[in-house]
């Protein structure tokens, strides 16, 4: 427990333990409406944030979440009104972020590819103490907004069409989703990475739905993940100088794979326990079909 004596290490660990509780809770909400890649495209766009910082000389964390809020909005927009060519338009946003990102860090005068590094990858000795301060209250909306708004954000991502018949606001929650997507990215940067945080957002909801088709208990699992491979990658990368972000995902697919794995007897030994509850020759039970839902995919 000798990193506990380091102060970049302190930092890094709470740094860490935020990233793993926000990712997978925003994550659950973009794997149930199919947007995986979302956080990846939006760590794309966060690069121009992060060049735009060190040009202007402003925090490149807080400037990344500003950029990244804006691209995740027309992302959205896109997705709305793109209809045949809004692939095209999403293509163009993400590598055109990726490429002023790239120009913006190497006009500016303290700047260097170097500095680019760490962002994409992160980095666990350059968390600073306003980077802590930041993620902090970063993190702060996005737990507020996933725990807090859990049963609508989960309506409109099980099926949108029913959500907007009980008059939930579709538009506005779609947004707020993908702006709490775009805060995400920019809490995890430091310890992931933009290219890697989208992992983070996806696997450990992946594994935990291994075990559970509740929603609440898929979002405690995942978020217990998230937590664990968190700290566990921060604490390797300390002792066996490996990069932070890279370690987090290989722990975090390892986990899926471990679940899974576990997760297939479970199953078999379920199936065989239900058939012998109700063997071949008993005559079938009339029932009356449920009506389906919005919690047919996933158990709220």
């Amino acid at each position: 427990m000798d990193f506990l004596n380091y102060a970049f290490m302190q930092r890094a660990l709470l740094a860490a333990v935020l990233v793993g509780i926000t990712a997978p809770a925003v994550g659950i909400y973009l794997v149930q409406r199919r947007q995986a890649l979302m956080g990846d495209g939006i760590g794309h766009v966060a690069m121009t944030g992060v060049g735009l910082g060190f040009l202007l000389s402003t925090s490149p964390v807080w400037m990344a979440t500003a950029v990244s809020v804006l691209g995740a909005v027309l992302m959205e927009l896109i997705r709305w009104y793109g209809k045949t060519r809004g692939d095209i338009a999403l293509a163009m946003l993400f590598y055109g972020g990726m490429a002023g990102g790239v120009m913006f860090i190497n006009l500016a005068p303290t700047g260097s590819n170097a500095n680019l590094t760490t962002y994409l990858f992160g980095s666990l000795s350059t968390v600073s103490q306003s980077d802590v301060v930041s993620i902090c209250l970063l993190a702060a909306f996005v737990v507020l907004v996933t725990l807090g708004l859990r049963r609508q954000l989960f309506a409109v991502s099980q099926d949108e069409e029913f959500a907007r018949v009980t008059g939930l606001p579709v538009r506005a929650l779609n947004l707020l989703t993908a702006v709490t997507a775009a805060v995400t990215v920019t809490v995890a940067m430091r310890v992931v990475g933009l290219l890697l945080v989208s992992a983070l957002m996806v696997v450990p909801v992946a594994a935990a739905q291994q075990l559970s088709r509740s929603f609440t208990a898929t979002l405690v699992i995942a978020v217990a993940i998230g937590v664990t491979v968190t700290v566990s990658g921060t604490i390797t990368s300390y002792y066996q100088d490996v990069p932070p972000g890279a370690t987090i995902v290989l722990l975090t697919i390892a986990a899926f794979v471990a679940l899974t794995a576990l997760a297939t007897p479970l199953a078999r030994r379920r199936a065989r326990a239900a058939a012998a509850a109700h063997p071949a020759g008993d005559p079938a039970e009339c029932t009356i079909p449920a009506t389906r839902g919005a919690g047919d995919k996933i158990g709220v």
